[in-house]
């Protein structure tokens, strides 16, 4: 049977045809207007659209998810809060439901994108996972025995808003220090901009003069090309996503902890710069470590997350 996954975003609401090996099969995008109606009928249109692309029926399909930002009850089908939709108490799964008449479930988009990763990713084969995406905020996903942990209330996993610098930065959540202010792109960014107005004659400052901005990956390609001052941008923002990186290896021990999100597409180069600094705060455990790796499915792995729950 066929299953429906949908990645809810601020910007984008992406949708995607499952089938039974977890490959996507149709697949459509629109943008994500304001309001939860809205917001229901236009899934309501994806999900009739990936239909006739594929030459089914709605009755055709087994069911639906919704991987959703913000702070999610899946028990009830609720986005309790979000402030990328400015919803609070939304029970979007149950009004999807009502409109395709059929069973829709909903989760975190972190968790979910996890779920696809696990499922048809980089964790396919293995029994625990962490997930963590490294965008404008810091995200994770949490894969114990096959399944989801979110916690007793739905909301587990908020990786991103664990301290890593007591009284620190401050963080969009309200708390100051969060691994969030630190190893999202946000972090990364200030971090560029602060560095550049200490070395105005650095290839760092040419290169976001260049690009029109600073964005993730200027210190990175000033790093990439020698530059001392992105180099030193890069270090002190890999140490960071090292030390939370850390804290959820030694807490969980997965067999596997991914990254994913804007700046994992800086590829090997980051995990291979990462590692060193890594190593010396974990556990000894002996021989059987956590790999530490690349995601693998991109954008994808929220709507196929979606369509497993």
């Amino acid at each position: 049977m066929m299953r429906i996954g949908i990645d809810l975003g601020g910007t984008n609401i992406a949708a995607g045809l499952i089938d039974d090996g977890m490959e996507i099969v149709a697949q459509d995008t629109v943008r994500t207007p304001p309001g939860a109606d809205a917001i229901v009928n236009e899934m309501e249109v994806l999900a009739h659209s990936l239909c006739s692309q594929a030459g089914l029926r709605l009755s055709d399909i087994e069911c639906a998810g919704i991987g959703s930002p913000g702070a999610i009850d899946p028990r009830e089908g609720m986005v309790v809060y979000s402030n990328n939709l400015n919803f609070r108490n939304v029970p979007l799964a149950v009004m999807l439901s009502h409109r395709l008449d059929m069973t829709v479930h909903i989760g975190n988009d972190a968790n979910v994108a996890a779920l696809g990763e696990f499922h048809a990713g980089a964790g396919r084969h293995i029994s625990s996972m962490i997930m963590v995406t490294l965008g404008t905020g810091v995200g994770g996903g949490i894969v114990l025995g096959g399944r989801i942990y979110d916690g007793f209330n739905g909301m587990g996993g908020e990786v991103g808003h664990m301290a890593v610098v007591k009284d620190g930065e401050p963080c969009s959540c309200g708390r100051n220090g969060c691994w969030e202010a630190y190893a999202s792109a946000t972090g990364l960014i200030r971090m560029t901009r602060s560095a550049i107005s200490r070395n105005p004659d650095s290839l760092l400052k040419s290169i976001a003069i260049d690009k029109g901005k600073v964005s993730g990956r200027t210190a990175f390609l000033a790093a990439r090309r020698g530059d001392a001052a992105g180099n030193e941008v890069v270090e002190k923002y890999l140490s960071y996503v090292a030390c939370g990186a850390a804290n959820l290896i030694n807490l969980f021990q997965p067999e596997m902890l991914c990254f994913g999100g804007g700046i994992s597409n800086e590829g090997q180069y980051l995990i291979d710069r990462m590692l060193p600094m890594l190593e010396p705060e974990l556990y000894d455990v002996g021989d059987r470590r956590t790999r530490v790796c690349l995601a693998e499915l991109g954008n994808d792995a929220g709507i196929i997350g979606a369509a497993m729950m």
